[in-house]
Formats: C-alpha cells, sequence, structure tokens
C-alpha cells in the first residue's frame, strides 16, 4: 500500500478535523501518500482529489467542521456515479480509502465493493452516538457539553420568570444526546425514541413540582420522540398549567459546531492512527471504534445494523432526580 485517501460524509461532527490531521500525518509517517477527498462521495465522483501533507493539517486539530467539506449524496448510490467514482480511484492509483461519518457513510462504503474492491476503514464521526462497535462516536461528547452550556443559560432565565422550558435536541432515531444532556443540566424530565412518553405521567410530574415550589422546570425532548418534537409535546402539556409560562428552544445545528472537547480531540486522534494501521494490516470494510479503551474493529454491516441501547439505569437516575 503506497497510496490512500481520507474523505469526511453525511452530517459534520466536531472531532472531524482531529481526525483528518491524525489520518495524514500516521500515513506520512508509515510512508504512504495521502489525498483528501472534497465533499465526500461527491467529490469521489467528480474527482474531486487533493494531496495533503504535514502542513496541510497544521492549526486545525481544535476546528469544528471538516476542511475536506462533507455532503450527503444520494447519487452516488446510483450504478453510473459508483463506476464513475471507481475509475477516479484507478486512475489515481489509490490503495485504500479511510471514510469519516455515521451509518450512511458505512453502508454507501459497503455498497461500492460490488463496483470496487478498494479496502474502506470507517471512522465513526456522529453526535448522534448510534453506531454499534464504539463506546463513544467522535462529536458526542462535544454535543452534549454545547447543549449543556445553552440550557444552563436558558436555566437562569426559566427560573426568573417561573418558565417551563422544552428544549428540543438532535437525534431523530436516537436519545443519546437528550439522555445524557438531561442528567447533566438536571432537567425534571428527558423524552427520548427509544422509551415510550406518558404525557398524563409528564402532566402529574410538573404538577407535582409546582406544589414543591419549583419556580422553573427543564423538559429535554429528542426530536425522534414518538410524541412529536418539543413543539407537539409542548402543545398538548401547557394547557393543563396557567401558572407556568410555557416556552419553546430548539437548539438545532448549534449541536454540531463548536471547538471539539478534549476527549473528542484524543478519540479522533487514537482512531486516526487506528484507521492508518487497518488499512496496513490488511483489515477492510471495517470500522474502527473505542471499546472499553481499547481499538476495537467492527464490519460495516454490524456497526450500522442497530443503534447501541440506551442504559437503563441511566433513565432510571432521571426518574429518581425528578421527584
Amino acid at each position: 500500500m503506497k497510496r490512500i485517501a481520507v474523505l469526511t460524509s453525511g452530517g459534520d461532527a466536531p472531532g472531524m478535523n482531529a481526525a483528518i490531521r491524525a489520518v495524514v500525518r500516521a500515513g506520512i509517517y508509515n510512508g504512504l501518500e495521502v489525498f483528501g477527498i472534497i465533499g465526500g462521495f461527491e467529490g469521489m465522483i467528480d474527482g474531486d482529489f487533493i494531496p495533503l501533507h504535514a502542513e496541510t493539517v497544521s492549526n486545525i486539530i481544535q476546528r469544528g467542521g471538516t476542511i475536506l467539506k462533507t455532503s450527503r449524496s444520494p447519487r452516488f448510490l446510483t450504478q453510473e456515479c459508483m463506476r464513475g467514482a471507481s475509475n477516479h480511484i484507478t486512475n489515481l492509483s489509490i490503495d485504500g480509502i479511510i471514510a469519516l461519518g455515521g451509518d450512511g457513510t458505512f453502508r454507501a462504503a459497503d455498497d461500492f465493493q460490488q463496483y470496487c474492491q478498494i479496502p474502506f476503514i470507517g471512522v465513526p464521526c456522529t453526535i448522534d452516538n448510534d453506531l454499534a462497535g464504539t463506546d463513544y462516536t467522535i462529536g458526542f461528547d462535544t454535543a452534549i457539553n454545547t447543549v449543556v452550556h445553552a440550557v444552563d443559560k436558558i436555566r437562569d432565565t426559566a427560573d426568573a420568570h417561573n418558565r417551563l422550558f422544552f428544549v428540543e435536541v438532535m437525534g431523530n432515531d436516537s436519545g443519546q444526546i437528550a439522555l445524557m444532556s438531561s442528567i447533566g443540566v438536571g432537567a425534571e424530565a428527558v423524552l427520548i425514541p427509544e422509551s415510550i412518553t406518558d404525557t398524563d405521567h409528564l402532566i402529574q410530574l410538573l404538577d407535582k413540582g409546582w406544589n414543591r415550589k419549583k419556580t422553573s422546570c427543564i423538559i429535554i425532548v429528542s426530536e425522534g420522540d414518538e410524541e412529536g418534537g418539543a413543539a407537539q409535546v409542548a402543545e398538548k402539556v401547557k394547557s393543563h398549567f396557567d401558572y407556568y409560562d410555557t416556552r419553546i428552544t430548539v437548539l438545532g445545528h448549534i449541536q454540531r459546531g463548536g471547538n471539539p472537547s478534549c476527549m473528542d480531540r484524543v478519540n479522533a486522534t487514537r482512531l486516526g492512527v487506528a484507521a492508518i494501521e487497518a488499512l496496513l494490516a490488511g483489515r477492510k470494510h471495517e470500522m474502527v471504534g473505542i471499546v472499553n479503551n481499547q481499538i476495537a474493529y467492527t464490519p460495516f454491516k454490524n456497526a450500522v445494523k442497530q443503534h447501541p441501547p440506551i442504559d437503563p439505569s441511566l433513565l432510571k437516575i432521571t426518574t429518581i432526580l425528578s421527584a
């Protein structure tokens, strides 16, 4: 193996740049030429490859986003585009590809095998923390800290005005962000896709809090909750309370941005180096992850097959502390 490429695909996640830096420098350390693919699979289709050097990735470890840009590329899944991408890879004599992204990225890489047998190694970069085969995905720690910092500020104004805030966080299919951040901010309740939402119980909980002279309440709602987002849940609840001033905050894409946390920088660096070592060892079509603080390898099909389960003990904690 002499020449490899790296791409970022899907939603951006804080720590992607740290992983790119690790891939490039670990590749150079091992005598490889490293190319970057601009715009993810879109760049692979269009042949948008650029050489990357040690100085190219200087001063990026602390930056959010991705210097390689990213996209979601439905057209990559077409036969014509996959064949075109394969031709570009062959013409450049690329021997292996490291793909930074989430489940959509790894599914696309797996499907690409039928047109190009080049080995892929995946690095889990998604704020949702919804891939099997790693304890934490790159970007998750930064995202939950972003939520905590935002909700801490919301709590101040909620307390000053006797307000009930419904705060919607990302997680269409996974409640990991909502659950962890709800514990971190001391939320009165958390609503996530993995558990059944009992609106009547939520109303009773809020009423009980008011009777205990609580002057504010924070409810964290995952965007994928079965009752809908924060606006829908708030609409069902607010008619029962004339003493709370009910407000809704959707944190949205601020959860994707910002400087990555130290934990995300360290994990991204470890996984970037591990990805290079995996390619050199002849591994292919696997995601590198960290399980029990050790590097682990999971076939793409298994990594995306199911979301990691929610820890029931954490759900129990939210119930105990809301009493």
